[in-house]
Order: structure tokens, then sequence, then C-alpha cells
């Protein structure tokens, strides 16, 4: 749980240093827009931007329910990244799994991909699609 948060904290620690310097320097500033540049950034990486995960049997269990595409994904990729917010607020209506979380969900994308974690892996309909356009994934959402 703690390796989802490693990356932000690590860019609010780096942006609180190159503030400090230059803050010390006398440039107040740049230190702000510095420290606000990588907060953002850190709040962009972390857990924070993606919808609630939740495990994948429950994922299974919803997408068979509604019909929705399930996403696997973890914090820090930026293919995951880019699928959020190209999504918009249609991502909300997907069922997310953090497989760094959820052992299971990093189980059903190493079955999906030959062994490799590589996400995003959607699943629609019991098939698995790896990194795929963010416009075949809004048509799955749109189609009945």
């Amino acid at each position: 749980m703690t390796r989802a948060w490693i990356l932000p904290l690590l860019l609010v620690l780096c942006g609180s240093a190159v503030a400090t310097g230059l803050l010390l320097g006398g440039s107040p500033g740049a230190a702000a827009v510095f420290l606000l540049v990588f907060v953002l950034l850190a709040g962009v990486n972390s857990r924070l931007v993606f919808p609630k995960s939740i495990a994948a049997a429950e994922a299974r269990r919803r997408s068979a329910v509604d019909g929705r595409p399930i996403v696997f994904w973890r914090p820090g990729c930026k293919y995951c990244l880019r699928l959020r917010i190209r999504l918009g607020r249609g991502a909300r209506a997907l069922h997310w799994v953090d497989i760094w979380r959820d052992p299971a969900g990093a189980a059903a994308v190493r079955a999906a991909n030959d062994g490799n974690e590589t996400v995003p892996t959607v699943l629609v309909a019991g098939r698995p699609y790896t990194n795929p356009e963010p416009d075949r994934v809004r048509g799955q959402l749109s189609s009945p």
C-alpha cells in the first residue's frame, strides 16, 4: 500500500527542497511556483486522480451485472493516467482495480499479458485489451 505513495511523496519532498533553496536565495515567487508545480505533479501521480478501486472479484461481479468494463491499473503509470484523463467523467462509470492493492487483479493482468503486469489492461465482456485507446473504452461505455 505504501508503494503507491512513494512517487508522490518524493515529488513533494523534491519540490520542497527546491522551493526552500529558492526562498533562501531571495526568490519567494519562484519558490511558490515550484512548490505548486511539484504538489500538482504529486497529486496527478497519486491515487487521488483515479476513482475508488475495488477488488477484482467485486469488479467481475459488478461487470457481470451492469456490463461495464474493468480497468486494471497501478499508481504512477503514465498510460493509466492518460486513459483516466482522456475518459473524463466517463471514467467513474468503469470498475477500477489497483493491481498493487489486489493480488487477484495482478494475477488477472499477468494471465492476460503473458506473465507481465502491463497496465492499463481493460477487461470488456471477459476479453482483455492491453493499453487500449481511450476512444475504444469510451465506445464500450456507450454500447448497450
